[in-house]
């Protein structure tokens, strides 16, 4: 078997293709690689696109109750880089819908303009190695959702100089699947 190299872009179906557009290149720090009225390339690193944008001018906001794609998710170097990217966000009025330590990730999830739900993190685990004991450990099975945490307190603390494998414990009590599936 003969697998893929990489997972090269995603594509959204949009209704409002210039706020689409905006959005992801402000959250991803990106750029435009090309846009007309009918679609956009975005990226932000090597890759000629990583995002494309197709304006088929539809509407309906994704919910729960509809098949498909639950969320993309973008992996930051480290969590200076992804709580700076939060705070930035922040500042310019972008909120996440909910924060939450996986155990293998630390994440942060928004919503774009039409609703879709966009994934940034960290790995927790520096290792495959690392991450196989914890997922053998039981801790994984016992809590697979996670526990929220507040990104303000984590920021607070990282600039404290409180060290990452501090930051990275799951502290709190396990959000059930239920509990997820609103946020």
């Amino acid at each position: 078997m003969v697998s893929p190299a990489k997972l090269a872009h995603v594509v959204l179906r949009t209704g409002q293709l210039p706020q689409m557009r905006d959005w992801y290149v402000d959250v991803l720090e990106g750029r435009v690689v090309y846009a007309n009225d009918a679609l956009a390339f975005l990226t932000y690193d090597e890759e000629h696109h990583r995002v494309a944008l197709l304006n088929a001018g539809t509407t309906q906001t994704p919910t729960p109750a509809h098949s498909g794609l639950e969320h993309v998710a973008f992996t930051y170097a480290d969590l200076g880089d992804l709580l700076d990217t939060y705070q930035r966000l922040k500042a310019s009025g972008t909120l996440p819908s909910w924060t939450v330590n996986h155990g293998p990730t630390t994440s942060f999830y928004y919503r774009d303009p039409d609703g879709n739900q966009i994934e940034l993190q960290i790995d927790n685990f520096d290792t495959d190695e690392e991450l196989e004991e914890f997922f053998n450990s039981g801790a994984f099975a016992a809590n697979p959702i996670g526990v929220e945490f507040d990104p303000d307190e984590l920021h607070a603390r990282l600039k404290a100089g409180e060290p990452k494998s501090e930051l990275i414990k799951q502290v709190g009590t396990a959000v059930t699947l239920e509990e997820a599936q609103e946020k």
